[in-house]
């Protein structure tokens, strides 16, 4: 399968929400879902550093970076740490770095752009707390669709097998 979110929208229409921003794939994993968890952050990704190091399966991380570009929430040490304990992507609204390099990782990520400066370290943030992001609110526990036509939530998970 090489698209998702049009076949999705087909279908399940008023169950999915569209985040209007201006998305960048990156990552080998051009399509990936699954249950959100969130971080609220803002220059500095302390929280999103020790959220990817936790067993992420059928989970992606959703950090609301306030869409800063003035650094890099996501690098390619934590990506691979996020890789190696099973998340399935990572959405970040601000931006990453060492794109080349996540580019070859089996992990999705979205984001606004990249920005080679990475951030202080505080250990200042939120984990899963209820984030906006383009106008939409995003509560941990729902569902998160991506692939190269953008990014979509639902409430709930849906069946993907209709798909097939």
């Amino acid at each position: 399968m090489l698209d998702l979110l049009p076949d999705l929208f087909d279908h399940y229409p008023d169950q999915l929400t569209l985040l209007l921003n201006p998305w960048q794939s990156f990552g080998a994993k051009s399509i990936f879902y699954g249950e959100v968890v969130t971080v609220k952050c803002f220059e500095d990704n302390s929280k999103v550093k020790s959220e990817l190091a936790k067993k992420g399966h059928g989970k992606v991380l959703v950090v609301d970076g306030g869409g800063s570009c003035r650094r890099a929430l996501l690098g390619d040490m934590i990506a691979l740490n996020a890789y190696k304990n099973g998340w399935e992507g990572i959405i970040i609204n601000g931006c990453i770095r060492d794109a080349g390099t996540i580019n070859t990782m089996q992990i999705g990520v979205q984001a606004l752009g990249t920005n080679p400066i990475k951030t202080d370290k505080k250990d200042v943030g939120e984990v899963n707390a209820i984030i906006e992001i383009a106008g939409v609110s995003i509560h941990p526990g729902m569902m998160i669709y991506a692939d190269l036509n953008g990014i979509a939530v639902s409430k709930q998970s849906l069946d993907l097998s209709i798909l097939q």
